[in-house]
């Protein structure tokens, strides 16, 4: 296979950049998107290997020793590594999905879950051939890596990117909160009923200035992880065919096997659902009796103080946090992690990230060398020093990780897909910019009043979805 891009693909449309901007993705004005160039992109004036990552200086800093660890093994492939500022995920893919439409794409991009689709679909070569080629050399990292993390970054039949760094919707509480309150740590199999009996038993004991169940309107961590512990999901899913060349060759004998696809497909609403209703009406029930908060829109940027301060009794969230917790001043034994609840199924709700290689890459061979090399354990444990993720490699989620920080029952994070194989991604198709609009526009409404405002506000998610999958991605 050829690094070098070819004429075609080098003049990826603009057509096709603004088609995607057009779904959703922005809410700004074209002639609001700022002026770009070559130069604005490292790497992109000489021949470098340009990879964007969402983050700031100092996250582009944090990969050095990686980049000089490649070096010494590729001296001969140059890397420039370009940290993008975002709001979040969304706000990340328009200004790459901008600088695609101005003719000065990066060569690699750092994707989540939220974009894998969308990457896959328009702007990402498949990584088969380089697997089928240097399948000794990754036999490895398959081994020591879930398959539900990489069935994440199938696509029909395809595989785009290899799972760097992965968090699952768990369900972290405040042990004083719950040792004030008279509670043990949650059973592994606790029910959707005995979480409720936690809340109330907390707001009893602590009736002032505290929040039982904390959680945001968002695609991670909102309302979609109930929806999946209720065995169903606001947007229908299905599996394409496919995929068996990977999963032949890596994991023929893992148990999960059988449950193996060629990705995922999200290609109809289902707000409809009555086990949709029935999810919404039980976080409803919480709002209403002030066990948990009508839900902010976004990441929560104020959650991690309030729940340091003791003022919040639980919460979704995944590895990610830990780090947080412990530069806000928790100790280790201050916080733990349980499994998500169950109730007609424990399935959990995952998110993952990983390097994609754009269609436009000057040298794929080259962009292949590093996405190979950061998948290697020497390249992780420079990337991921301390626990602000949770590390796609299980070896890798260790006691040394967490040591001093917590929690506890650290172990739970990957055990979610060792106990829990079903466990899925974010609902994310091609479309999901229009798609997560669709969703946190009525979550409020659809929590915050009676039964048939409710009822009113899944009709209207319905539509809403109904809209946004029809758009072209």
């Amino acid at each position: 296979m050829t690094g070098a891009t070819n004429g075609r693909l080098r003049e990826f449309s603009r057509r096709t950049a603004f088609g995607a901007l057009g779904a959703g993705i922005v809410g700004a004005t074209v002639a609001s998107w700022p002026r770009l160039s070559g130069t604005d992109i490292p790497g992109r004036g000489d021949n470098s290997l340009s990879i964007a990552i969402m983050g700031t200086a100092a996250d582009a800093a944090a990969r050095q020793r990686a980049i000089d660890a490649f070096t010494r093994l590729h001296p001969d492939i140059r890397v420039k590594v370009q940290a993008i500022q975002a709001v979040d995920w969304k706000d990340f893919f328009t200004k790459i999905l901008t600088m695609v439409a101005a003719g000065t794409p990066p060569d690699v991009v750092y994707v989540a879950t939220e974009g894998a689709q969308l990457f896959a679909d328009k702007l990402a070569h498949p990584l088969d051939e380089y697997l089928r080629r240097d399948a000794a050399d990754m036999a490895e990292f398959f081994a020591d890596v879930h398959p539900s993390l990489v069935e994440a970054f199938m696509y029909k039949g395809s595989l785009f990117q290899l799972p760097m760094d992965w968090n699952a919707a768990n369900m972290y509480y405040n042990t004083t909160a719950f040792r004030q309150a008279g509670l043990d740590r949650p059973a592994d199999d606790w029910t959707h009923v005995d979480f409720r009996s936690n809340l109330a038993a907390m707001k009893k004991a602590r009736p002032q200035d505290f929040t039982p169940y904390y959680w945001t309107n968002r695609l991670f961590g909102g309302v979609v992880p109930w929806l999946y512990a209720n065995d169903t999901s606001f947007l229908k899913e299905t599996k394409s065919t496919g995929g068996d060349w990977l999963w032949d060759s890596f994991y023929a004998n893992d148990p999960s096997r059988s449950l193996r696809s060629g990705g995922y497909q999200w290609l109809e609403p289902n707000a409809d659902d009555p086990r949709v209703f029935e999810s919404f009406d039980y976080l409803r029930g919480l709002v209403k009796d002030g066990l948990g908060v009508r839900p902010e829109e976004g990441g929560g940027s104020s959650l991690v103080g309030l729940f340091a301060s003791n003022r919040i009794g639980t919460t979704p969230a995944g590895g990610y946090w830990v780090q947080g917790l412990h530069e806000a001043g928790m100790k280790e034994n201050d916080f733990d992690v349980a499994f998500f609840p169950k109730r007609r199924t424990q399935r959990h709700q995952f998110g993952t990230a990983g390097y994609a290689i754009m269609k436009t890459a000057k040298d794929k061979d080259a962009a292949w060398e590093w996405i190979k090399f950061s998948s290697s354990r020497e390249a992780m444990e420079l990337i991921f020093p301390n626990p602000g993720t949770t590390p796609a490699r299980r070896s890798m989620v260790n006691e040394a990780l967490y040591k001093g920080k917590g929690p506890a029952h650290w172990k739970v994070f990957y055990d979610t897909l060792d106990k829990y194989p079903t466990t899925g991604p974010i609902p994310a198709p091609p479309q999901q910019a229009a798609v997560e609009t669709a969703l946190m526009k009525n979550v409020s409404l659809a929590v915050s009043g009676d039964e048939r405002q409710l009822k009113q506000a899944l009709d209207s998610m319905q539509r809403d979805l109904e809209i946004a999958l029809r758009r072209q991605s």
